[in-house]
């Protein structure tokens, strides 16, 4: 068993920078009260100790005790391979199933992967089971704000207690895997082992995974799903999925299986020969959006949007969903797709799902970090947006939904990204940037940022603040001192971590 570890980004990655948080804006909070809750989050932020990564959950636990434990885990699981440090290989994790004698096979399963709108697909699928009374399992990644949220039950993170109980369950055998293999574990894959278990150990009745990186060798690859989603594929992570959509595919449409239902969304041409050809090869029935379902109609309203969708048997009408933007009208078309093939309803069988259960399933969403609201006056809006094929969508969302008259946007991002694609997909709603730097040792420097920023909007228009509670600050008080204009905002995106910090310092969650 090899050592080689790569550097470790779990709770301690705030440690260069933690003391940054303590002095924000005490002078700006006297003189605009509003401005106090960065203040405050900020403090908060050093409580918790961690980078926060999603929705009602405290990001550390409030016992002393419990939340020892947790940083323990937390502090174990860091020392080994990151989510970045991959080898494509799934005999690991299968070992580790071995082991624990396949946990993952004790419920049926809804595999979700595609490049953007993985998770926010993932928890509507999620809500419209829960909705029909099934008890639901949920494994998403990255989390927002606390690791927790990585496991989901019943619609909710699993308890700190529980996540500590997951892991000492099934320690001693990652360690026999860990002496038996070339490498050890890695952190996803041990996540991966944890959120098997214990939806086998609660039970539940289906499972909702959402994979990590590609498909076919991605750690959650070790399941029979019987239905596969593919949400729409776009180029993210090249270096290691291939540098076209049509080779991102053939990694991503490893996750049909023999038999299996697939739940396309709309996909570049290359894309969609791919995953079509790898449907034929294992008798897959496929649906297809814009085909044989899809989204019928859309309007703006308060607080989100009015959708008419098709599904695979029929039309679902009066469907509020409160999220912002077309690209989760097309998410929530692909998860009512999806469910409804998982209790087997086909364009064949002419039925639907209970209207009145889906409506008030898909009222009930909720996507931490998408296109989220999290203050007013100016109103601040976080949204994970990390490559270009997802900032354009955000920017066409931020329009549509808000009409600002001027839009600061905050951008901190990771290292390996096309910033400058992104960064050309937001020049057109941006008036100003603050490009900033988030707490993870992966995040691209402040300088770096703007040196590419400044190329794509010009030096007037670009602001640097290496820390994130600065760049808040400098933001808002953009948004506000341009108020005659009218309606300006501000949009914190670019990086999971760097909305997830925004989050935390706003005082949300």
């Amino acid at each position: 068993m090899s050592d080689q570890q790569p550097e470790s980004h779990g709770p301690d990655d705030l440690d260069d920078n933690i003391d940054a948080f303590d002095q924000i804006v005490a002078e700006e909070s006297d003189r605009d009260p509003d401005l106090a809750v960065i203040e405050a989050g900020s403090r908060t932020l050093r409580a918790h100790g961690a980078a926060p990564q999603a929705d009602q959950v405290p990001a550390r636990p409030a016992d002393p005790e419990v939340d020892k434990a947790l940083r323990e885990v937390e502090e174990e699981l860091s020392t080994r391979w990151g989510e970045t440090k991959l080898e494509p290989s799934v005999s690991r994790i299968a070992a580790l199933m071995d082991v624990l004698g396949e946990p993952q096979h004790a419920y049926p399963s809804i595999h979700v992967t595609g490049t953007n709108g993985k998770t926010s697909t993932a928890r509507m699928i999620e809500a419209l089971l829960k909705a029909f009374q099934l008890r639901t399992g949920r494994y998403t990644s990255p989390h927002v704000q606390s690791i927790t949220e990585r496991i989901s039950l019943d619609g909710a993170p699993i308890s700190a207690e529980r996540f500590v109980e997951a892991y000492h369950d099934i320690k001693p055998y990652v360690e026999m895997v860990d002496a038996s293999e070339e490498y050890r574990l890695s952190f996803f894959e041990v996540l991966t082992g944890m959120a098997y278990a214990a939806f086998a150990d609660t039970p539940v009745d289906v499972a909702v995974v959402e994979v990590g990186m590609g498909g076919s060798w991605d750690a959650t690859n070790v399941i029979d799903a019987s239905v596969a989603v593919i949400t729409p594929i776009s180029l993210d992570h090249t270096e290691r999925l291939g540098s076209t959509p049509g080779e991102i595919a053939q990694e991503k449409g490893g996750v049909i299986k023999q038999d299996a239902t697939v739940i396309l969304a709309q996909q570049p041409v290359d894309a969609a020969q791919v995953l079509l050809k790898k449907a034929v090869e294992v008798d897959a029935t496929v649906a297809r959006e814009g085909m044989e379902f899809g989204v019928v109609s859309r309007e703006v309203a308060v607080g989100g949007q009015m959708l008419t969708l098709r599904g695979v048997g029929g039309e679902y009408e009066g469907i509020f969903l409160p999220l912002h933007g077309a690209h989760m009208a097309h998410n929530a078309a692909v998860a009512l797709a999806a469910v409804e093939a998982f209790f087997g309803i086909g364009a064949q069988q002419s039925r639907v799902l209970d209207a009145d259960t889906v409506r008030a399933a898909f009222a009930s969403v909720t996507s931490p970090g998408r296109m989220e609201v999290v203050r007013r006056s100016p109103t601040v809006v976080l949204d994970a947006a990390h490559n270009p094929a997802g900032a354009r969508v955000t920017a066409e969302a931020v329009t549509e939904a808000f009409g600002f008259s001027r839009l600061i946007g905050v951008v901190g991002a990771s290292d390996g990204k096309d910033v400058r694609g992104v960064f050309e997909a937001f020049e057109p709603i941006f008036a100003e940037v603050v490009v900033t730097e988030n707490t993870s040792h992966r995040a691209m420097s402040a300088d770096e940022l703007a040196a590419i920023a400044v190329e794509v909007f010009g030096p007037d228009r670009v602001q640097v603040e290496p820390r994130l509670d600065d760049a808040l600050e400098a933001a808002i008080t953009l948004a506000e001192e341009e108020a005659e204009y009218g309606g300006a905002g501000v949009l914190v995106t670019g990086s999971v971590i760097t909305v997830g910090e925004a989050r935390l310092l706003l005082k949300r969650g």
